[in-house]
């Protein structure tokens, strides 16, 4: 699997905002630039292991991986059979990971919000139980999982009860910290924001608009505060600081730094998010450049 999604690959909710012929189409761009993977994530939008079935039937080598599923959206007998079904109709292009969400997200859909890591241990149980009742055509190889892993505890989950971490809003400080904790053989995927925009002011107002929604979630503060973030850096919309740490701004040179940064701390992959004005839209134009920043 690591060979497969490469050491670059795109991590977008954009898809949500576009319909199914044009996610086709995009998906295939994206196989055809050369990114290994493209990562799904779980909000309000597109079910999550639906989307990725529609962008693996679009595509011949490109890898569908949820970034993440949330546990709290379908119990681990659902997961687990989803996961089997696109593993053995898709072998070697489905990567799963899961997590526990955030308390509201999981309070707006009625759901109750546990301890993370005790959760999670249950939930990662459960799914292998599930997995050796799963009675319908099995895919040639065990599929791997990662977890969406932040803290230590539960980033030494991963590396016990999963094949690794898929990490978000995290610089590459973090990346080092996580592989030393995950091991040497544990698959490390790291999230990257940027900002193709040489102007470094109007690079950092789309940064904030995006990292403002996550400074209400009281994991990602937590998981800021471990890094040496304060009050200072994460009230308001967040100091200069926090964002030009979390957010690469720039042009492709800066940009390919970052991800060589994140590669050299640990991680086997890195997809980046593209930021844009319109975060409706998809950033296209700036895929097919950033595409040239794949390392070999």
């Amino acid at each position: 699997m690591k060979a497969a999604v490469g050491r670059l690959g795109i991590w977008t909710a954009r898809f949500d905002f576009h319909p199914a012929p044009a996610v086709r189409d995009a998906a295939a761009e994206l196989e055809s630039l050369g990114y290994g993977a493209v990562w799904l994530g779980e909000n309000i939008g597109r079910e999550p292991f639906l989307l990725s079935s529609m962008v693996l039937a679009a595509t011949q080598h490109l890898v569908a991986a949820t970034g993440i599923a949330s546990i709290h959206a379908r119990d681990a007998a659902a997961t687990t059979a989803a996961q089997l079904t696109l593993t053995e109709a898709h072998p070697g292009r489905f990567l799963l990971g899961v997590g526990v969400s955030h308390a509201p997200l999981v309070q707006r859909r009625r759901g109750v919000y546990g301890p993370p890591v005790t959760t999670m241990r249950n939930y990662l149980d459960a799914m292998d139980e599930s997995a050796t009742a799963y009675r319908a055509v099995r895919p040639p190889h065990t599929p791997l999982r990662l977890l969406a892993a932040l803290g230590p505890r539960m980033l030494a989950l991963a590396a016990e009860h999963a094949d690794g971490a898929h990490t978000y809003l995290a610089p590459p400080q973090h990346t080092a910290d996580a592989r030393a904790i995950l091991g040497p053989d544990a698959i490390l995927a790291a999230e990257q924001a940027v900002v193709l925009d040489p102007a470094p002011s109007s690079g950092r107002e789309l940064a904030r608009a995006h990292l403002r929604r996550y400074l209400s979630f009281a994991n990602y503060t937590k998981h800021l505060r471990r890094l040496g973030f304060t009050d200072d850096d994460l009230t308001g919309n967040g100091s200069d600081r926090l964002i030009d740490t979390l957010v690469a701004s720039g042009d492709q040179d800066t940009i390919a730094e970052r991800v060589q940064e994140h590669l050299t701390a640990g991680a086997d992959h890195v997809c980046i998010q593209v930021l844009t004005a319109d975060s409706h839209s998809l950033p296209t134009a700036q895929w097919r450049e950033l595409a040239g920043i794949a390392p070999v």
